[in-house]
């Protein structure tokens, strides 16, 4: 019996446009082209997100892939930002990796920090 596979949700996505700017990056390093997106306690609204480069993928990572580059989130980040895109964009006020959040009640202005 065919059973039609329903399609699997991903926890978080990594856009083409961010993979694109982690390969170059991770390029000019000379490094693996693994994004770390981590949730810390700070910020003008009470959380922040930290982005950088990656060594290795640990244990405890939630992977997705994107163009050949990973996107890596541990576990308790993760439940902070499930159902998230991870986006680069390049605006008159500057370039930068930016976290479309729907589990954010709010957040500041240079789109760093949120609450929820």
């Amino acid at each position: 019996m065919n059973q039609a596979i329903a399609p699997v949700e991903q926890d978080i996505i990594l856009t083409p446009n961010a993979a694109k700017r982690v390969a170059v990056i991770a390029g000019k390093q000379g490094k693996a082209a693994i994004l770390r997106l981590a949730v810390e306690g700070g910020g003008c609204s009470g959380f922040q997100y930290r982005f950088g480069l990656a060594d290795s993928i640990e244990d405890d990572d939630i992977a997705v892939h994107e163009s050949g580059v990973t996107l890596v989130v541990d576990e308790i980040s993760l439940d902070l930002v499930r159902g998230s895109a991870v986006d680069f964009v390049e605006s008159l006020g500057g370039s930068a990796f930016q976290v479309t959040n729907p589990n954010a009640a709010s957040g500041c202005g240079c789109g760093s920090s949120f609450s929820i």
